[in-house]
């Protein structure tokens, strides 16, 4: 299928190829016949990306203080890798979407397939949308006109948040699509309506619809303009749908209102407010956020919770359905507002449009229908993206066996470098920022056949496998663990799905390295040790591996080095200043990311084990009192005697190192800062190992992984060291 994606690097805009998504639990895949293109937003994206990176950093100051304390953490390098592959990710655009749903996923109820629906789904020919982010179409309203649902939702909320009453005068500041839907929706409230803006045609079309305009470019004053309307009381509401730097749109509503008057903010405008404007009137300003309560909050928008109708009478997804009402009995006309319409394929066409000098207003994509492309055609869940890289085609030479879908035999094939090459073909199940900006390089320099990247939506995947010369990307998971060609996967995705693309890699007789955590519970845990017990006879056994990279880094390597001549036992205190993450973040949820202790500490209980080289006796937790439970001290003692103090805290400054280790043995200590400084004291022979660049083992992992399936030798960490942490992690996450 086709799908509109945009460089957040250089602003272009293609029309890709992308497999069809794969519909989820709780959502709907719909096959789309009309999207419009948001001026506004999408403008602004397009903008932001033809920026230079100084302009680029200017808009986005948050940004860039973030950048400058990776740097004082990481170091420059690093950083920089981050950034540019951040930017490097292409953008899905649109969020304005009508077409006709091809399946409802498990759980989903009130939708049918060929229901004709709107929905908040990307510029593409098939989206999967969840539940309460949909609406069923009326039959009297057309799709091109359903089209502008999700715009009318936004400039609905603003009104809601207004809280008009009949016969108040509102002022509308900025006529774009939101801000002519606002002026419909005021007179439909039974509300006077000044509508400010610079564009006469705009001024002429909110004119039509009931309100009285104000010419902005012809200098006329909007304050006095605003007085004028209000009969001299001051205007009892003002709804800034504008898009603009600048602070006047906030300052002007402040004094165009009566005491007490509400202002909201729809659009996007300078926010340096004066006090003074707002104190003397008791002025009520408030930003709207998008389409209504929901927006943003995964339990509604994600997990299909809706609210209860009682306590939120106006959801996202019920405003969708009234302006849908609105458009259905004709109290909300949008024809008016279409300026242009573009196949898909013209897609190019139209976002030139969007940022050029042109005149413009609501520009339609029309997608092909059923009578040009067969569903099953649109379905299609791999791409196959042209070639083979290197690796896989050293792979075809002598006889083609991978053709046949037989991975190529070791023997006979001269030279570490082309043992890599032949012994790994990976499939990726998973294909986020951790995957793109650290797993695909690490294993691409080790030299493999990178073969499949799945990824449940699509675009990710196809990013990954351009990027880093994969042969096909899919949106069917299953796929990857099918390929014969395929004997090890790399498995990325978010942490509940771990163990079961564990089990799916040992029930195909694949070797897996999944990111850490191994899985999430206990029963999980035992299931998977089930699974590698039915291989235990077998000679080729496959190998399951964990992504405990620190245990690879260079210096972590030399103090086990060092720890080797020391007899008796040794202490371990590992400090991480992880940082503060909101308690709505998936990592936080404990049946998606299990919490931070089963999806992060389990790095620094697996770094002191190894260390020890002796296996965990005990263990205990000591947990801070906070709203997400992620400050905490896990102590560890070891079957030598050895001890062991993880202090994962989230409450520390961005300043301090982030993980910091120091070890102290036979009347020697040493301390290591965030994998770039190793200093020893007492150590004879040894003072320092100081890296350039931050190291925590991410390639020294992907490679000890690739020469264990290239050599056929044993796994690089025991299977049973890997059990051992997974069940101490999991018991520390889950004591009291």
């Amino acid at each position: 299928m086709k799908q509109i994606l945009q460089s957040l690097k250089t602003g272009s805009t293609e029309v890709a190829q992308v497999p069809c998504p794969a519909v989820k639990r709780g959502q709907l895949l719909i096959r789309s016949s009309h999207t419009l293109v948001s001026a506004g937003t999408e403008r602004m994206l397009v903008e932001f990306g033809k920026a230079n990176w100084l302009d680029k950093a200017r808009q986005q100051p948050d940004k860039v203080r973030m950048v400058l304390d990776k740097i004082k953490t990481d170091g420059l390098m690093p950083t920089v890798e981050a950034v540019f592959n951040k930017l490097d990710q292409p953008l899905p655009l649109g969020y304005c979407n009508v077409g006709t749903v091809l399946e409802a996923g498990a759980g989903v109820t009130g939708f049918t397939a060929a229901d004709r629906v709107v929905s908040n789904g990307k510029h593409a020919e098939v989206v999967s949308v969840p539940l309460n982010l949909c609406a069923r179409v009326p039959d009297v309203v057309p799709d091109e006109e359903a089209a502008f649902t999700v715009l009318g939702a936004i400039a609905l909320q603003g009104i809601r948040l207004v809280q008009p009453t009949l016969g108040e005068a509102v002022v509308v500041t900025g006529l774009g699509l939101i801000g002519l839907v606002a002026v419909q929706l005021l007179r439909a409230h039974g509300c006077r309506v000044l509508g400010l803006d610079f564009d006469a045609d705009k001024l002429g079309l909110a004119r039509s619809f009931g309100a009285e305009v104000v010419d902005l470019a012809a200098g006329q004053d909007p304050v006095a303009a605003g007085q004028a309307f209000s009969r001299g009381r001051g205007v009892d509401a003002v709804i800034i749908t504008a898009s603009t730097k600048s602070n006047e749109p906030v300052h002007q509503a402040a004094l165009m209102c009566r005491k007490r008057g509400r202002i909201v903010l729809v659009g996007v405008t300078g926010l340096e407010l004066s006090r003074a404007d707002f104190y003397e009137k008791e002025l009520n300003f408030q930003v709207s956020c998008s389409y209504g309560p929901g927006r943003y909050d995964p339990s509604y928008e994600e997990k299909g919770n809706d609210y209860p109708v009682g306590f939120v009478r106006w959801t996202e997804q019920r405003n969708l359905e009234a302006v849908l009402d609105m458009m259905a009995d004709g109290r909300l006309d949008v024809k008016p507002l279409i300026s242009h319409r573009f196949a898909l394929e013209k897609a190019e066409e139209a976002y030139a449009l969007v940022g050029g000098a042109g005149p413009s207003l609501g520009i339609l994509l029309q997608y092909p229908g059923t009578d040009e492309q067969a569903d099953d055609v649109l379905r299609k869940t791999t791409v196959h993206l042209g070639g083979m890289n290197r690796h896989a085609a050293l792979a075809m030479t002598g006889g083609g066996a991978a053709a046949t879908g037989t991975v190529p035999s070791l023997r006979g094939v001269a030279g570490d470098a082309a043992i890599h090459a032949v012994g790994a073909s990976l499939g990726f199940v998973g294909s986020g920022n951790y995957a793109t900006a650290v797993l695909m390089p690490a294993f691409k320099e080790v030299g493999v056949r990178l073969k499949t990247v799945a990824s449940s939506g699509g675009v990710s995947g196809l990013h990954a496998g351009r990027k880093f010369g994969f042969e096909a990307t899919t949106t069917d998971t299953a796929a990857v663990f099918a390929d014969a060609q395929v004997n090890a996967v790399v498995v990325t995705t978010r942490h509940d799905g771990h163990a079961g693309f564990v089990m799916q890699a040992l029930a195909a007789g694949k070797h897996v390295f999944v990111e850490k955590p191994l899985c999430l519970t206990l029963g999980e845990l035992e299931a998977i040790q089930e699974a590698m017990d039915r291989h235990d006879a077998a000679i080729h056994a496959p190998m399951v591996m964990v992504g405990f990279n620190r245990r690879f880094a260079p210096q972590v390597q030399k103090i086990s080095a060092l720890l080797k001549g020391v007899t008796g036992p040794k202490s371990f205190v590992m400090t991480v200043n992880a940082g503060a993450i909101p308690a709505e973040h998936w990592t936080q949820d404990l049946d998606v990311g299990g919490g931070r202790i089963i999806g992060e500490a389990c790095h620094f209980i697996d770094l002191l084990r190894f260390l020890a080289g002796a296996s965990i006796a005990s263990h205990q937790l000591t947990r801070m009192e906070s709203r997400t439970g992620d400050s905490v001290s896990i102590g560890l003692k070891f079957e030598d005697g050895s001890i062991g103090t993880v202090h994962y805290l989230a409450n520390g400054s961005k300043a301090f190192p982030k993980e910091r280790l120091e070890v102290f043995a036979a009347g020697r200590v040493l301390q290591l800062d965030n994998f770039r400084k190793l200093r020893g004291f007492g150590w004879p022979g040894f003072s320092k190992m100081n890296l350039w660049r931050q190291d925590k083992g991410q390639k020294s992992c992907a490679a000890a992984f690739v020469k264990a399936i290239s050599d056929g030798g044993p796994a690089p960490i025991p299977f049973d060291e890997i059990v051992e942490v997974a069940r101490v992690t999991i018991e520390v996450a889950n004591a009291v």
